[in-house]
């Protein structure tokens, strides 16, 4: 069968105006095509713009720069032939599952009885037959991500756009209806001609695509594609995908090359979303039994039954902090993070401390703001207001909640909770 080309972006970015009215790139000359008869999956860091690129394509944002296209005609808002199934299920409760299904049916003017025999088929080919009239509270998440996906489908979309479409689900039934999708798509049950997923995922990514496309960040760039031509379905355990998981676990560890034109040179403030205890839980795992030091990365993640989103910033905070060092997929104990893992609780303290002034920006930054204060004290939002230069509100209050979290634990300043006010320790 001749390819066609669903979905072609060229040069396309995207900016956002953060809290002090300043701009935000978020996606720099993404060149991107989706074309029939195949499966891409998204990866990227936080920061990396794939939901926003998914909603570029699903015509809900408009993009600042360069053109984007389905089936040669501009995507300015949303098109019949293109659906997407949201990590939220996104469904309206006071609606049953017939009628939730229906909703894109009726928007397009089909008649009653048409709609009904479209939802009935789509239910039925979901496992769903039988649930048509109960309401989404009585279903399990599995169930309710099922209705999202047969009421994207049953409009009869050329692109299905998935975003983190499992990752809202238990292990178990993430992989069942996963496999699930693949099988009719495989067979040729469904009528998409070509899907896009955006997951965290790295093994999912694996299993389910024929091509991976990952993006840098800040701003989000393709930096690697990696075509799969293994056949579906996949053995998880097999060599071949293994050897592909792992590829892609060290280029998604990979440090992104540095000085980006789009943003202007100057201190990096981002810091990874981990907490201490998961910093910690993630080092005393790596010091144990069988890794003692040293561990291959889809491994730990295994061992550890954390999400690829959660244990990637783990592994980076203790790579910023000296602790760990991570490179081509697996990450090592540095000495240091040794005489950590031993040492009593004010001894990780200290050393947590140290390294904080010693090797991460932020922290650095408070400190030395501290220190020329008049009265050894700041208010929050000076701080906040240099975060919100370069990042969006909610990502500069995640960033604020870890460095508050990290420099009270490493003693380098205070924090008061009721007068939002920093102080030296």
């Amino acid at each position: 069968m001749k390819k066609e080309t669903l979905v072609d972006l060229q040069g396309v970015g995207k900016s956002f105006r953060t809290g002090d009215g300043a701009s935000r790139t978020v996606l720099d000359g993404v060149d991107f095509a989706l074309e029939s008869g195949e499966i891409v999956a998204l990866l990227g860091k936080s920061g990396s713009g794939k939901s926003t690129l998914l909603r570029i394509i699903a015509g809900l944002v408009q993009a600042d720069a360069g053109a984007a296209r389905y089936r040669g005609a501009p995507l300015a808002e949303p098109v019949p032939g293109i659906a997407m199934v949201f990590q939220s299920f996104a469904l309206f409760p006071w609606l049953t599952v017939q009628q939730n299904v229906e909703l894109g049916l009726e928007a397009q003017g089909l008649a009653p009885a048409e709609r009904a025999a479209r939802s009935g088929a789509m239910l039925d080919l979901m496992g769903l037959s039988g649930f048509e009239g109960a309401l989404p509270r009585e279903l399990s998440g599995g169930m309710r991500q099922r209705v999202g996906i047969a009421r994207a489908l049953v409009t009869n979309p050329d692109v299905l756009l998935m975003d983190e479409a499992f990752s809202a689900l238990d292990v178990l039934t993430g992989e069942t209806l996963r496999n699930d999708i693949l099988e009719l798509w495989d067979h040729g049950r469904i009528p998409t001609r070509g899907i896009l997923v955006v997951s965290h995922n790295i093994e999912e990514a694996v299993m389910m695509s024929d091509r991976i496309i990952m993006l840098s960040s800040d701003p989000g760039r393709i930096r690697t594609e990696i075509r799969i031509d293994l056949p579906r379905p996949r053995n998880p355990d097999s060599p071949a995908v293994r050897q592909l998981v792992d590829e892609v676990y060290g280029l998604m560890t990979m440090r992104a090359p540095a000085a980006s034109p789009v943003r202007e040179a100057g201190p990096d403030y981002r810091l990874p979303d981990a907490d201490i205890e998961l910093i910690e839980a993630v080092l005393s795992l790596l010091a144990s039994e069988p890794f003692e030091g040293r561990a291959d990365l889809p491994r730990l993640s295994d061992e550890s039954e954390l999400p690829d989103e959660a244990l990637f910033p783990a592994c980076e905070a203790l790579s910023q902090l000296g602790l760990a060092t991570v490179e081509g997929g697996d990450i090592t104990m540095t000495a240091l993070g040794r005489r950590y893992e031993a040492a009593d609780h004010a001894g990780r303290q200290a050393i947590f401390g140290r390294q904080l002034l010693a090797h991460v920006a932020l922290p650095q930054r408070i400190y030395s703001m501290l220190r020329a204060a008049a009265d050894g004290a700041l208010p929050e939002e000076q701080v906040l207001a240099q975060l919100l230069e370069s990042n969006d509100p909610e990502q500069a209050r995640r960033i604020m909640r870890t460095a508050v979290e990290w420099g009270r634990y490493g003693e380098i300043y205070e924090f008061d909770f009721h007068t939002r006010r920093l102080g030296l320790a």
